[in-house]
């Protein structure tokens, strides 16, 4: 558990009162989470760290507008790393539709390295194995609001709790989900 030091929410505010180390504290807190949330949606290294680079740099720039979730920012970077990822995708779709003939056009190489490949497997047998523990409801709530990107409104109508159940359970899981992935970002 975080000290109120090392809270996002405090580290936040001493960033954007020009504490770089505080800065410095969140990007390495949360910067690999974001680099996979861009290269989930861009499949491409280098793009998914030009897209981490940029969602810290959004951060820097919006820090007294950014919008703590469950005392942390990463519900912010994950959400700006995607639609930021989404853009450079469109940008870079749209280069190599410009630029490449039609009769020479070949497929962009989205093979993954190796390292890559099992660390992205790791990640989701720890996420596979750890959803797994969940209660039928927690899992039909991590599915709904965590992948399927719902509502909490719309999980609630759906489950039959209120919003704010939802809104409980799901931090809830997702702090859980995060301890249990904790074991491998220190192994990384």
């Amino acid at each position: 558990m975080r000290t109120d030091e090392s809270a996002d929410r405090t580290l936040l505010a001493r960033a954007a009162g020009g504490d770089g180390s505080a800065f410095a504290a969140i990007h390495d807190r949360h910067v690999r989470p974001v680099y996979w949330q861009a290269y989930t949606v861009l499949r491409d290294a280098d793009a998914a760290q030009e897209v981490a680079q940029d969602t810290f740099l959004t951060l820097w720039r919006r820090i007294d507008s950014v919008r703590i979730v469950d005392e942390s920012v990463l519900p912010w970077l994950l959400t700006t790393a995607r639609y930021t990822a989404l853009n450079a995708g469109r940008r870079l779709s749209a280069v190599r539709d410009r630029s490449a003939p039609l009769d020479d056009a070949e497929p962009p190489d989205a093979t993954p390295s190796p390292e890559d490949e099992v660390l992205a497997a790791e990640v989701r047998t720890l996420i596979a194995g750890a959803v797994n523990a969940l209660s039928p409801t927690d899992q039909r709530l991590y599915r709904l609001c965590v992948e399927d990107e719902q509502t909490y409104e719309r999980a609630a109508a759906e489950v039959g709790v209120t919003h704010a159940a939802v809104r409980n359970r799901v931090s809830r899981l997702r702090g859980r989900l995060r301890a249990d992935l904790s074991t491998l970002r220190e192994q990384s």
